[in-house]
């Protein structure tokens, strides 16, 4: 593919940060729409949007080095490397520990952390189909290999560079798997935001729906990391499965609120 969008010199413009972008505005104008349509304060959920978005690339990054802990341990310079700041990290890590700061923040600043959420969710599920269309260009989070007429096959040896992804072998295109399951997700959320007045349902939903799809291609996923517990379900799908009952619980609860 095209890691490089724009090239002068030994600068360049990766493709990938370029639908990163995209994807941080989308979910800031997503959030902000929807938080006037609940009646909240649009401006500070937007800031809590932005710190979430922050402390979750930390966890992100923070998980992907703890899952590949030996090789940072022999390889401390890559903590602070340019792959390192190039690199997503482990989304899971990110989703989780951005959820656990939003939760704190709106605590802290006494605001209703269900219907901030639901706001937010929408959001979310955008700007991670645009990340993974990025994850496209740039060859990360790539599938196994595949025989059928959509397999994608990399041929440029600076997508190898940036991600490992083998050259010449044609793979399943995972990535725009999850963007395709991720945009509709963001669909529906969108179409029941009016519909699920409950706060914490959009979230629930959120969680319920972007989880399953995570579940679903992490079967077509190239992993490095051995499955836990030696069973064939990998770790983003143990975590997805955990996130799937979180979403259900809040689409099932009967409470008004969840606790401020």
């Amino acid at each position: 593919m095209h890691p490089k969008l724009l090239e002068f010199g030994n600068f360049f413009l990766p493709t990938y940060g370029l639908f990163v972008a995209f994807g941080f505005l989308a979910g800031m104008l997503v959030t902000k729409t929807l938080a006037n349509r609940r009646g909240l304060d649009s401006e500070f959920v937007v800031g809590a949007a932005l710190y979430t978005a922050l402390v979750g690339l930390a966890g992100a990054k923070l998980a992907l080095i703890i899952q590949d802990f030996s090789y940072y341990a022999r390889n401390p310079e890559q903590l602070i490397s340019l792959n390192m700041l190039q690199s997503a990290g482990i989304f899971y890590g990110g989703v989780i520990a951005g959820l656990l700061f939003f939760v704190w923040y709106l605590r802290k600043h006494k605001m209703d952390i269900a219907e901030a959420a639901d706001c937010l969710a929408p959001g979310l599920a955008i700007g991670h189909a645009l990340g993974r269309m990025g994850c496209f260009f740039g060859g990360c989070c790539f599938g196994e290999a595949c025989e059928r007429p959509w397999a994608v096959t990399y041929t440029n040896a600076a997508v190898r560079d940036f991600s490992n992804v083998p050259l010449g072998v044609p793979l399943h295109p995972t990535q725009l798997y999850e963007a395709a399951t991720e945009l509709v997700v963001f669909l529906v959320l969108w179409t029941m935001f009016g519909r699920l007045t409950q706060p914490g349902r959009i979230l629930g939903l959120f969680l319920l729906l972007s989880s399953a799809g995570r579940f679903a291609v992490e079967f077509f996923r190239a992993h490095d990391a051995a499955s836990p517990f030696g069973w064939v379900l990998s770790t983003a799908q143990w975590t997805a499965l955990l996130l799937m009952a979180m979403g259900l619980w809040l689409l099932m609860r009967r409470t008004k609120a969840l606790a401020r």
